[in-house]
């Protein structure tokens, strides 16, 4: 396509856009570093920072051409991309057809970055650096890349069979959920874990970070539009409002449950909020967008209560917020989508589309399964050839001087 095709506005609308998810991966771990121990703060921030440079490398390498290239019978991209060949200036044929190739590329790559960044959450405290690098570079090729190129890549199976994930409910959000509940099973408990007290270290680290993270969502959301258009500008808001929804309903039904609001319910509240809206972002209008927060909230919520039920230790709810939230939004799509908000989509249950729920249910089912056994055999070979966890005398030291040798504070 000729450089004459791109459009400034589109491009200048997708480079925000794209700067604001890379901001995301920031935010997370001040999300995530605030609910640690002090002990465990830097190491617990640097695997989310330290995700934009693995992810980053393997982008150009082989990830964009895997997840986005040429496709191989609805399950990968081929190497025609690989080293970014022919990924230029000049808009693609395929995606995003006004604004310049490598700009969508990089605008997909923060999606990319943040993803496995999720997963740390899980296994919080008790992992070895070598181990989670090991695991972030195998589970982004051999998970993440597949199933991005099944809903978003071009010939993808589950694209073509009409499934819709407008920003990530299934390529991010439930995918990475699912890898988090089995590695937190796998890894076990942190020591001590029930009996002694776990409170997070800096709940005013982790609303900053909450914060940081629903303001770059905007750009997660609104640029999956890929143009600055009305789309975009309906995604924009119905995130904002979705996430206050979700906020709402958490705080009311935690205040219900346990007699009191918490700071920690408001963050995980609109979080989870905008994880539920991702999938639907572009499909539903706002009065769906506020249900969908609404029971979103409620739900992950519910989800915790199920943690402590089983007996798991997801350190730090992803399996919760991410996986609940993420399968909720999934679902919803097929219930609340459409063609009135966007003609590209299709209309979900509610709106005479009977299809499109059943096909959003095989899509969370597939990934679910695929997730889950590729994660649990990527854990095996972690085990068996780096090791995953930190030894016992490691894990009491706290993983910031045993894995780092340094401290995140100096008081």
């Amino acid at each position: 396509m000729e450089l004459s095709a791109v459009n400034a506005g589109d491009t200048a609308f997708m480079m925000i856009a794209a700067a604001l998810v890379m901001f995301m991966t920031p935010g997370l771990a001040l999300f995530y570093g605030g609910l640690v121990r002090s002990k465990n703060v830097l190491s617990t921030v640097v695997q989310s920072f330290f995700s934009l440079g693995i992810v980053g490398m393997i982008w150009v390498v082989y990830g964009y051409s895997l997840a986005f290239g040429p496709d191989v019978g609805g399950l990968i991209g081929n190497l025609d991309w690989a080293f970014l060949r022919g990924v230029g200036m000049e808009p693609s044929d395929t995606y995003a057809t006004t604004i310049p190739h490598l700009v969508f590329c990089a605008f997909q790559l923060m999606f990319a970055s943040i993803t496995p960044a999720l997963i740390t959450g899980a296994f919080a405290e008790r992992i070895k650096f070598t181990g989670f690098l090991f695991f972030t570079v195998v589970w982004t090729t051999i998970v993440y890349l597949p199933v991005c190129h099944w809903v978003w890549g071009s010939g993808g199976w589950l694209l073509e069979r009409g499934a819709l994930d407008f920003a990530g409910g299934t390529v991010i959000h439930l995918n990475s959920g699912m890898a988090a509940l089995v590695a937190a099973i796998f890894i076990g408990k942190r020591k001590g874990h029930g009996q002694t007290s776990f409170m997070p270290h800096s709940l005013g680290m982790t609303i900053l970070g909450a914060g940081i993270l629903w303001f770059g969502w905007f750009g997660f959301n609104a640029g999956s539009a890929t143009a600055a258009n009305g789309i975009a500008g309906s995604a924009f808001f119905i995130t904002h409002i979705a996430a206050a929804a979700a906020m709402v309903s958490w705080v009311v039904a935690e205040w219900m449950m346990h007699g009191k609001p918490t700071a920690l319910g408001a963050a995980s509240g609109a979080v989870a909020g905008l994880v539920a809206i991702t999938p639907a972002a572009g499909f539903v209008g706002p009065v769906s967008a506020v249900i969908i927060g609404l029971i979103g909230g409620v739900l992950c919520l519910l989800a915790i209560n199920l943690k402590n039920k089983f007996k798991y230790d997801d350190a730090l709810d992803v399996v919760a917020v991410h996986g609940c939230g993420g399968t909720w939004g999934a679902v919803a799509t097929g219930l609340f989508a459409s063609t009135a908000i966007n003609p590209g989509g299709a209309d979900g249950l509610f709106f005479g589309g009977f299809g499109l729920v059943f096909t959003q249910i095989e899509g969370v089912l597939v990934t679910f399964i695929y997730s889950g056994l590729l994660t649990y055999g990527i854990l095996k070979v972690t085990e068996k050839f780096i090791g995953f966890r930190v030894s016992e005398e490691d894990e009491v030291m706290g993983l910031d001087l045993s894995q780092h040798d340094e401290v995140g504070y100096n008081l």
